[in-house]
This record gives structure tokens, sequence and C-alpha cells, in this order.
């Protein structure tokens, strides 16, 4: 596809990016701006202004004076304006879907799906105009105790690469419901769909200035935003170390975060499970967004006494999987994002192999002329692999699929959660006693049991360890984005009513 075509009068992003800040394109910057590259075929698909500091305090002063109407808003009132976001998402699927392929190289009609998810997420929140949102609490004759939510203010949100729309939405939808502003930061790599979606929100009548998106690196424009006095919580889906640079620089302000960090997740596999089931599992749950996914299959234990047959079966599915261009209607597998990610990629297999684990699939980009430009990397299986090699500890962001064995559930469940993050967790048996004391011991704040994901928006995605603080989805992940005001209320002939 030409990526010209999504830069067209009249379109969602209009004819050329630019920062969103009060309702109105900005195309000012710091420095020099950054380059969006096609990750399937490595040409140049815009440049992107950088935010200054002064561009982001714009943006969060114009939150601040916006915020104070909008927070006193009722949640009815709230949830129609985001009735109308989801309609148009819907209404746009194709054409979001469309800037997504480009700019992050995931298959089309996953980009499409992804907006279909993000859909889910303004669903759940408009869910919440009937929650509770407070509690009259027992106390004296005459008097009446409340606890009530009300909005945070300005919400600082730091998006990832590999779901750009749905992370949006993910931050974005609960954040304006609970009546707060947002002052959105996307990747470096894909700052494109966040500005078609602030564009999709201006007509879907939010007022101007409530969402504002600004781009630039994390160090600079994020840190700007982090640090901005007016900024009352931050929420940030990315890597384990930006968030720790993201908390560490909050703490300096003692406001609350969310941070939904790196994973390195567990898929076991008992002898007692449905082999095939489990198989076709592994490979997806490994290879979904060509293994750009933090909740992705990272390391997969089977007991040695089903190995081969799970091997036969993981290869057969794997051989079967091709990387196709991203908008082939037959695509399943596109690129890594970014070139720096294929060279990681790469260095973390040939560094397995040196260390004596077996590849016996891949590790590579794929055969084809069609393959030498962009980031194209093989499904790949390394088999053989040891506990004390640096691909069983580390965060792989890539199509490999690495297999070790264990022999007994103690060693297994230990095995399991000796890893730093504590996200993601799979677990494969048909015996119940199996299944219940692992959910019991297994460190990762969500568990999948005989299926791979994703997670549901009414559910609570939060991870443990260096996995996170904090989380998203459903009732809990919403509370992140209220506080809690305390009233105590004297009336009656004792107060001299």
């Amino acid at each position: 596809m030409d990526h010209r075509s999504i830069f067209t009068p009249g379109s969602l992003l209009g004819i050329e990016p630019a920062h969103v800040i009060g309702g109105v394109r900005r195309t000012d910057g710091s420095g020099d701006p950054l380059p969006v590259i096609n990750p399937a075929t490595g040409t140049h698909v815009a440049d992107v202004p950088t935010a200054s500091a002064e561009l982001v305090d714009e943006a969060v002063t114009l939150a601040v004076a916006v915020q104070r109407d909008w927070g006193r808003r009722s949640h009815t009132d709230r949830a129609k304006v985001l009735r109308r976001i989801h309609t148009l998402l819907g209404e746009h699927a194709e054409e979001i879907g469309r800037i997504v392929s480009v700019e992050q190289g995931k298959p089309f009609r996953d980009a499409v799906g992804e907006i279909g998810g993000a859909q889910n997420f303004f669903e759940f929140a408009i869910s919440q105009q009937y929650r509770d949102i407070g509690e009259v609490v027992a106390t004296e004759p005459d008097e009446q105790l409340t606890v009530r939510e009300v909005p945070i203010g300005v919400i600082g949100a730091i998006l990832p690469w590999n779901f750009p729309a749905a992370i949006f939405a993910r931050k974005v939808a609960p954040a304006l419901m609970a009546g707060n502003a947002i002052v959105v930061k996307p990747s470096e790599f894909t700052p494109l769909s966040a500005m078609a979606l602030a564009e999709l929100c201006r007509r879907a009548g939010l007022p101007d200035g409530l969402l504002s998106v600004v781009c630039g690196p994390g160090r600079e424009t994020g840190a700007a935003l982090v640090g901005h006095r007016d900024v009352g919580m931050i929420t940030m889906t990315g890597s384990t170390r930006g968030g720790r640079e993201i908390m560490s620089q909050a703490a300096e302000k003692l406001i609350p975060v969310s941070l939904e960090l790196g994973g390195k997740a567990p898929f076991i596999v008992f002898p007692d499970a449905n082999i095939e089931q489990a198989a076709k599992d592994a490979v997806e749950a490994r290879l979904w967004n060509a293994g750009q996914v933090c909740t992705c299959n990272e390391i997969t234990y089977v007991h040695e006494d089903v190995r081969d047959e799970f091997l036969a079966r993981v290869t057969a599915h794997l051989a079967a999987i091709t990387p196709r261009d991203p908008f082939d209607p037959d695509s399943t597998l596109g690129p890594l994002v970014a070139a720096r990610e294929w060279a990681k990629v790469k260095s973390m297999v040939d560094t397995a192999v040196a260390q004596g684990a077996t590849l016996a699939m891949g590790g590579d980009r794929p055969p084809g002329d069609e393959f030498a430009a962009g980031n194209w990397f093989a499904p790949t299986l390394l088999t053989d692999v040891a506990s004390d090699m640096d691909i069983t500890r580390a965060e792989v962001f890539g199509p490999v699929l690495s297999v070790t064995t264990f022999s007994t559930y103690d060693e297994v469940i230990e095995r399991a959660n000796s890893t730093p993050f504590g996200l993601a967790a799979y677990l494969y048996s048909g015996s119940l006693h199996t299944v219940m004391r692992a959910l019991d011991d297994l460190e990762f704040g969500e568990t999948y049991v005989n299926k791979a994901g994703p997670e549901r928006p009414q559910g609570f995605h939060t991870g443990w360890k260096a996995s996170g603080i904090g989380g998203d989805d459903g009732p809990h992940g919403y509370e992140r984005y209220v506080r809690r005001k305390t009233a105590y209320v004297g009336y009656g002939p004792t107060y001299g009513g």
C-alpha cells in the first residue's frame, strides 16, 4: 500500500502530521523532527515535530482550564460524548487500521481488529455512568460521613508502539469518563494513530483542550509531561526501564502512577494437557503482533514425557505461518516495528545458540527478495533452552518460541517464578488439582488456563514485581483515574439545625 494514501484532505490525519493542542493541529517543534518509517518496506512515511517543554506546558495549561467544567458534568453527559467516539471508531475502523498498519507493521486485518478493541475500552468506560461513586459510612447521630469519587484533574499518558490505537483508548476512555483531562504522548515509532484518534474525538464533540497529543522522545517530551506541576497522575505502558525513570520522576511530586511494563510469561504444559491445543496456543501466544506483546508466551515449559509430541505439533504450526505483506488479505505475521528491534531479537537468538540452545527453525530474515527490506524476522524455534541462558531471563519482543523441559510440579513452578517479571502466565493441564495449586503458587498478575489471551476490558490487567504497579481495565483499572474525598456533615438539633 502507498503510505501517501493516509495523508489526504478530509482524512483524520489531514495532509501532514501534527501535534493536537486545544483542538488545533500544531506543526511547531523543537530540534530535529522524528521520522516515521514503514516497518514492512523501510520507506520513509512522515516527519513528526518534537514538542518542546513550552508546548507541553501549553497543552497542560489548557487541560486544567477545560477540565473544571468537564469534571462537573454528570456521568451520563460524559457518557454521551464517549458513545459518539465509540460510534466514530466503528465508522473509521479501516482508515485508522491503515494508519496503524503503515506505521507499526501489523497485518491490516489485525489493525482493524485493534480498533474493535479500542471500541471495547470505550464501551466499558461508558458503562461506568451507572457506577457507585461514593459511600455513606456509619457514624454518630445527626452526622453523615461520606466518601466519594472525584476526578484527579489532568492525566499524563505515555503510550507504547505495539498497540498504539487500543492503548490510546485504554487510557483515554476511563480518564475522560472519570471527569479528567488527558495529555497523550505517543511512541516516536507510532505517533500518527494518536493524532488521528484525537481528531476523531474532536469530531465526536469532545471539548477542545480536554485531550491533547504531544509528540517527541520520552526523555524530552515525556519527561516534560511527567514533571509538569499540574499533571496529577501518570499512566504508562512500556518498558521496565522507562517505568523506573517515570516512577522516580513522579516521586518528586508525590503523584500516583500506573505502570504496565515488561513481561516474561511462562507457558507451562503438563503431561495431562490437551497437547494439540497447547501446541496451537503456544504458537499463537508467541506470534501475536510478531511477538511484540508484553503478555506473549516468552518461555515454554513442557513436561519431559510429552516433549517430542509437543515439539512435533509446534513445528507443524510454525511451518504453516508465512510472513506476508501486511495488506495481503492472508497476512498473519508482519515485521518488527524498527530496525533496532530486529537487531535486538537477532542478537538474542544468536546468543542463545552460542550458549547451547538448538536453532530448530528460523533465526533470521525469511527467504525471498520481498523480505530484504524492512524489519522481517522469520518464525523461530529454539529448543534445549536452559535456565541460565540470557534468553530465559530477558524479554524477547519478537517471533521466537523458546522451549525447555521439566520433570516435576515443584520444579516448574520454581523456575517460572524465578523471573523478575510478573505480568502473565499460561497453564495447560486437565487436572483441576494441578490448576488450582498453580493458580495459588504462580507469582503473576494474570494467568490463562487452557486458553490463550488476550485480556478482557472488564478484567484487571496488572503486573507484579518488575512488570509494573497499578493496572488497566475493569473497575480496578478505572479506579486509578479517581481520587476520594471524605466529608463529615453535622446536622439536626445537636448542630443548631
